[in-house]
């Protein structure tokens, strides 16, 4: 068995690289259709006849130039000398705006091979890539493979087996040779058959120097031709880990003839490795004329999710009522069974109205959180994300971000962890600060039940349009207080937005299966530990005060605590003890709330008609109404951020002082918000 071979997976966002990742290590990992996704590298391992891979999926990037962290860290793995293999993943049926990357690459003298990932959609454009002339041309082993139906994986691992060894397969032609000797003279060391890229000899001369002195000084230093590239392109990085006097030699940045050179030989490549380039004409073209037009864009992304909110609540709700009857044989059986074994009054009630109480009552929210899910990952899948990115640009730019910072608030619907990581695709420090302290408005999937249960308690036939205006008010909130700190900043340039708009195309089964397993086992996970945990520590509260055991709730440690925030609380509307110690638990995980609600209001299991009824009529009893119900949503959806979400910002800012601030900070907004709409709406209705 040979040694385990370390090979790199990189290409542009939206190139099927972590499909492709996914089928050969059947990792269950985030598949998505925006850029800024994948935020960290991921490893896999896989065996292919004797040879042992360790493969690493890297963050995707347009070029090698670092400005944003998942550029940093993508060029800092490939530049290691621990990577044996690269292999860059193409978009075949976009390869002109994919070989700017692979070109950067192959200059770095590592072995590459070019994965040509999407040919089916090629071939359906009636589009034919010459695979004899785009290896002659690069200089590296060029692989059509689909990651999507799982073509060409084999052959594709046999050439990184038998290219471990090969910077370049020397098979280079370049028919420009000829005519470029005729017009300037042959240069001196023959480049066209030694590089794929070869610029003018302006550069070429000022490269060849540069390399000699960088050789001169550190002669350990590999592919001294990158070097000096990156050194007339006046890369800080590279200048100051490589420090030399280039002052006569090095004028000005040529950073954009550089960039510019590249392009024109990407034009030759295109122009003699695709056929029928402009055969077939794009759908994609056709149906973005409509969803990104600058008018309707908004109004139709805001229409498509009030669709999801629907079905969240049709299909979700239908389901529910088969969870609900098995929930409650389930306690009915469990509370036989321990009366059938002589089991203590104590123990019997924290097993009943503690654990099943408290975990059945979130699980029973189980297919509203499906459905949600399943709704977001064939919108994802699609393509369809992206484009809200492309439509909110100008919205986000009149609150001093571009539209690339509306990717962490989508990412928020979903958990608010992953969203504040992504905000990594920032460039700006400012940016990423602000797009941080706003992204936990983002009404994630964990508020949802506590939405499903106070709307269909209060707000019956309009539960729905209730959930989804908490989906909305926190977009206007997030954009609001963006609009406020833009206001106390120095006026900046605003960063053009530049995304890829992938292609429409039949959302991926497996795929989406991922993706919904990955979030439901979340779910699931939660309800087996935290929430498990949580209704036994409020369970406990509420059993047990200064007089030891007692039966009275209100005399209990629980109700002590939660009415020290009664005051606080009651002009919001929420002024009940149990909502004030539920609201404390749901810092642990937002379901809590529920779980906590169901065994502090005694009513035994809410995934139950007489459940939902008894949970009415003791809210009911206390003056609690649809204005107050939604101030508690409102509440809910503002109020300070999971512990893991404080802990996450705290990494991602590095910083103590932020993460705190952030978490007082939006349970300040939190009351605030809440009082303005009970006060309001106790007027009015």
């Amino acid at each position: 068995m040979e040694r385990e071979l370390n090979v790199g997976f990189i290409g542009n966002p939206n190139c099927g690289k972590t499909t492709l990742f996914n089928a050969y290590t059947g990792a269950k990992l985030k598949v998505a259709n925006w850029p800024g996704v994948t935020v960290e590298k991921k490893e896999g391992a896989m065996k292919y006849h004797e040879h042992k891979f360790k493969l690493v999926d890297l963050p995707g990037i347009y070029s090698l130039t670092s400005y944003t962290m998942e550029e940093k860290l993508s060029r800092q793995y490939i530049l290691d000398d621990e990577v044996d293999v690269i292999i860059d993943i193409a978009d075949a049926s976009s390869l002109e705006r994919n070989l700017y990357l692979t070109l950067q690459l192959i200059e770095l003298g590592k072995p590459v091979i070019l994965a040509l990932n999407m040919m089916d959609i090629v071939e359906e454009r009636g589009m034919e890539i010459d695979l004899h002339r785009l290896p002659e041309m690069l200089g590296v082993p060029c692989i059509p493979v689909s990651a999507r139906k799982k073509t060409g994986l084999d052959i594709l691992m046999h050439t990184v087996a038998h290219h471990k060894a090969k910077i370049s397969d020397s098979n280079l032609e370049h028919h420009h040779y000829m005519m470029d000797e005729e017009k300037s003279g042959k240069h001196r060391h023959q480049h066209h058959s030694e590089y794929a890229v070869v610029y003018s000899d302006e550069i070429e001369d000022k490269i060849d120097e540069i390399s000699a002195r960088l050789k001169e000084a550190y002669p350990d230093l590999k592919n001294e031709r990158w070097h000096a590239i990156k050194m007339l392109e006046q890369d800080e990085e590279i200048m100051g880990k490589y420090p030399l006097d280039l002052s006569d030699i090095v004028d000005r940045s040529y950073e954009t003839d550089i960039i510019n050179q590249k392009y024109d030989f990407i034009e030759e490549i295109i122009e003699e490795v695709v056929v029928n380039k402009a055969s077939k004409a794009k759908a994609t073209d056709r149906v973005d004329h409509i969803l990104t037009n600058r008018f309707w864009g908004m109004p139709i992304f805001l229409g498509i999710m009030g669709i999801v909110f629907f079905l969240t609540f049709t299909v979700g709700d239908a389901l529910k009522g088969v969870f609900e009857i098995a929930l409650e044989n389930f306690s009915n059986t469990v509370l036989f069974a321990l009366s059938w074994m002589g089991a203590g009054e104590v123990f019997t009630s924290l097993i009943v109205d503690g654990i099943i109480a408290g975990v059945g009552g979130i699980l029973s929210f189980l297919p509203n959180i499906f459905m949600l899910f399943l709704a977001l990952a064939v919108l994802e899948d699609s393509g369809y994300m992206s484009r809200v990115a492309y439509v909110m640009d100008g919205l986000m730019g009149k609150i001093g971000l571009s539209g690339r910072a509306f990717i962490p608030m989508l990412l928020g619907f979903g958990c608010t962890v992953p969203a504040v990581m992504a905000s990594r695709a920032l460039e700006d420090p400012k940016d990423r600060l602000k797009t941080v302290l706003i992204t936990p408005f983002m009404s994630c999937s964990a508020r949802l039940p506590i939405y499903v249960l106070f709307s269909q308690l209060f707000f019956e036939k309009h539960a729905a349009l209730a959930a989804y205006s908490m989906y909305v008010l926190g977009l206007v909130v997030g954009i609001v207080i963006a609009l406020i700190m833009n206001t106390f900043e120095k006026k900046k340039e605003i960063n053009t937005l530049l995304i890829e708009l992938p292609e429409y195309k039949a959302p991926n089964v497996h795929s989406i299966f991922i993706y919904v397993w990955e979030k439901v086992k979340d779910y699931l996970t939660k309800a087996g530990t935290t929430i498990f945990v949580a209704s036994i520590v409020v369970w406990a509260i509420l059993n047990f005060g200064p007089n030891g055991l007692t039966t009275d709730m209100s005399q209990s440690f629980g109700a002590i605590i939660g009415k020290w925030f009664v005051p606080i609380l009651a002009p919001a509307g929420i002024g009940l003890w149990q909502i004030s110690l539920s609201l404390i638990s749901g810092i642990a995980a937002k379901e809590v709330v529920v779980s906590s609600l169901t065994v502090l209001l005694n009513v035994g299991t809410i995934n139950s008609k007489e459940g939902m009824m008894a949970m009415n009529s003791v809210l009911s009893g206390a003056g609690f109404t649809a204005v107050n119900a939604y101030a508690l949503m409102v509440f809910c959806l503002l109020y300070t951020p999971c512990v893991a979400t404080i802990a996450t910002i705290r990494k991602e800012l590095n910083s103590t002082k932020w993460a705190m601030f952030a978490a007082f900070f939006q349970l300040i907004v939190a009351w605030f918000v809440a009082v303005l709409v009970y006060q309001v709406g106790s007027l009015i209705f």
